[in-house]
């Protein structure tokens, strides 16, 4: 028998974090169900030691910060995590209530749920290279996890986009030494970095070659990237670690069979209860589209905050519906674990 759950949540990346904190604070509690090992979502798995600028009220927050802090804040409601999970069947019911499964098995019958996804399934644009395969994740990258591990390091990193300029120049000075190639000398990331990599190339500090990788190869402890450069020379430079930045592939995965109206990959939703074509399934974040969409993390807060209202509504629809305030409501304050302040006495 399916477990019983007042809302499902699907993704545990920041916008579906706050969302369990919206859902508490109404009474509403939460399971939640990642396909990653972890929550976080993008931030934790694509750029934990990135800073983010527009969080309000913290002028400069780590993307790893930022999960910690979601998940202190949505702590007091209880969620019940279910990561490593990937949600394969969605199915409405005769009664209103969707029926989930996942990819280990669970089963859970749900009054709602919300699609907090993100832009789906992130693959890595992989070194389309014979051989390969059998040096991913050992000495050959898609992503950087944690700077540190590449400290001291000779390494070769591959791309040029935001991505490949910006950890050339976080990682330029760690490393003992860096060679950055790019088959053009025209670069997608911003001017800025681009000018900055120049500098350091100028100075000596690391190396940029123009061109594309044909071959790889382990070479003992090493591995040899054998190039072809753009004025017809062959070089084979070897590191102690290739990193490969050619982009991302979002993939929405199962979400596209889950009968769900959509428009170039987004989930249609309304902009008052962001709901999707579907009775009792709601999307916030990057994987919605509406009017006038912003694929910002405030904006998937906002989202967050209203979908929670009209999720109580689709709960509870005799329940008259307050707007209460977590520096006055009791009852949020109670949920939230925090005592009220004292009232004050007037003096006589």
């Amino acid at each position: 028998m399916p477990d019983q759950a007042e809302a499902v949540i699907i993704g545990a990346g920041p916008c579906g974090l706050f969302q369990i904190f919206e859902l508490g604070l109404l009474g509403i509690k939460a399971h939640i169900i990642d396909s990653l090992p972890q929550p976080g979502g993008q931030c934790t798995e694509l750029y934990p030691d990135k800073p983010i600028y527009d969080i309000p009220a913290l002028p400069v927050c780590g993307a790893q910060e930022l999960i910690d802090r979601l998940l202190a804040q949505a702590k007091p409601f209880d969620a019940k995590f279910h990561l490593g999970e990937e949600v394969t069947e969605v199915q409405p019911q005769p009664d209103g209530r969707i029926a989930l499964a996942t990819s280990a098995g669970t089963r859970l019958l749900a009054g709602a749920v919300v699609i907090a996804g993100g832009l789906g399934s992130f693959q890595p644009r992989r070194l389309a290279l014979p051989g390969v395969e059998a040096l991913e994740g050992t000495t050959v990258h898609y992503r950087v996890k944690s700077a540190a591990a590449f400290q001291d390091r000779d390494l070769i990193i591959c791309g040029g986009g935001d991505s490949a300029l910006d950890w050339t120049l976080d990682l330029c000075g760690k490393a003992r030494s860096l060679t950055l190639v790019h088959r053009r000398p025209e670069f997608r990331a911003a001017p800025a970095s681009v000018a900055r990599m120049r500098e350091r190339v100028a100075a000596g500090d690391m190396q940029f070659i123009e061109g594309h990788a044909v071959a790889i190869e382990r070479s003992g402890e090493r591995t040899r990237l054998e190039l072809k450069t753009t004025d017809g020379r062959t070089l084979q430079p070897d590191a102690d670690h290739v990193l490969a930045f050619f982009g991302l592939h979002p993939k929405l995965g199962p979400i596209a069979d889950w009968g769900l109206d959509l428009e170039k990959k987004a989930l249609k939703v309304d902009t008052e209860r962001f709901q999707t074509s579907v009775p009792g399934i709601f999307a916030i974040g990057d994987i919605n589209t509406y009017p006038g969409k912003k694929k910002l993390i405030l904006s998937g807060f906002h989202e967050a905050a209203l979908a929670a209202f009209a999720i109580q509504h689709h709960l509870f629809p005799d329940k008259r519906q307050f707007l209460q305030y977590t520096t006055t409501s009791p009852i949020m304050q109670k949920r939230l674990g925090v005592a009220a302040a004292e009232p004050q006495r007037e003096a006589h």
